[in-house]
């Protein structure tokens, strides 16, 4: 899988050790008189010397660490964590535009690279087992002569029993709980997230579960084989719905009771099925509301970057 990621472009998600390390012992005593300058006061002094360690790249973030951990002054060391995450987020943001350009935007590369907004130095290939292995336990299961709903009882029975995995409507304080890492690890997600993982599952098995646009609500759909592009007929190609939080199947009949309850017009806009790039675009829209406490607000700034990359 790593390869595949290589191939495909994404240099940074699998490996944050450039190979240029040898830039800092050429430049050892300019970087020493950098790093003295930022405890300087002054903004534009410390704009001026940010800039040029930018110009180092991720072998920087070394030194800068080290700084930080003999240093004893909080001010200077919320400067350079803030140095080191927007280093990384630069790394992010060409690692977003690789994969928004791919030709194949496979969804697995995605969700590592929103998880690499907060776990900038995530071991991939680790996360990458634990998928394989899981969609392998669901694979032994299914055959071709399973219906629908027979296939998505295999795929929730190893997911939600035998895998464990627990679910709740989105919560803007668990940021974890969209992260497919965290989710694999703690074995907990919300709408967002779970459905996430349960559509790179179906992915994977070839399984036709897509992510509709019903408002407010990360709902998930079975389509129908052959579905047509006919806009005003979007929900005839649709056999069920899935709410990801449990695995619980629905109907037709039962989303339309929400709409009512919600006093939500019908439009047929709602069963547009989403793309890749949809989903993950989706998936920052909602992991960005866990930011909008006034000391954080920088990232969701940050996240509506990574948004307008998608657009």
């Amino acid at each position: 899988m790593n390869n595949v990621l290589h191939q495909c472009g994404f240099k940074n998600l699998t490996s944050l050790q450039p190979c240029y390390i040898f830039v800092l012992m050429d430049n050892q005593k300019e970087i020493t008189a950098l790093l003295h300058l930022l405890e300087d006061p002054d903004l534009e002094v410390f704009d001026a010397v940010s800039n040029r360690l930018f110009s180092y790249g991720l072998p920087i973030i070394r030194e800068l660490e080290i700084l930080w951990e003999n240093t004893i002054d909080n001010e200077l060391q919320d400067k350079i964590e803030h140095l080191i995450h927007q280093l990384h987020f630069f790394v992010l943001l060409t690692d977003f535009e690789e994969w928004g350009k791919a030709p194949h935007r496979e969804l697995l590369p995605g969700l590592l690279l929103v998880s690499k907004f907060l776990f900038p130095d995530l071991k991939t290939a680790e996360v990458i087992r634990d998928i394989e292995r899981l969609k392998r336990n669901i694979w032994l299961e299914l055959n071709n002569y399973l219906t629908p709903v027979e296939q998505i009882h295999v795929l929730n029975s190893i997911l939600y029993n035998y895998f464990g995995l627990k679910g709740n409507y989105n919560n803007s304080t668990s940021p974890n709980e969209f992260l497919i890492h965290q989710i694999i690890e703690s074995k907990k997600g919300n709408q967002s997230g779970n459905g996430s993982l349960y559509l790179l599952l179906c992915e994977l098995l070839d399984i036709p579960v897509k992510l509709i646009s019903v408002p407010n609500q990360f709902i998930l759909a079975y389509m129908k084989p052959g579905s047509g592009e006919n806009r005003s007929s979007l929900h005839l190609n649709i056999d069920f719905f899935i709410d990801p939080v449990t695995g619980q199947p629905f109907t037709h009949n039962d989303l339309n009771n929400y709409f009512s309850r919600m006093h939500l017009p019908v439009l047929p806009e709602y069963f547009l099925p989403k793309n890749n790039r949809q989903i993950i675009k989706r998936l920052l829209e909602d992991f960005s509301l866990c930011f909008g406490d006034e000391n954080k607000q920088y990232m969701q700034k940050e996240i509506q970057q990574l948004i307008l990359i998608l657009d």
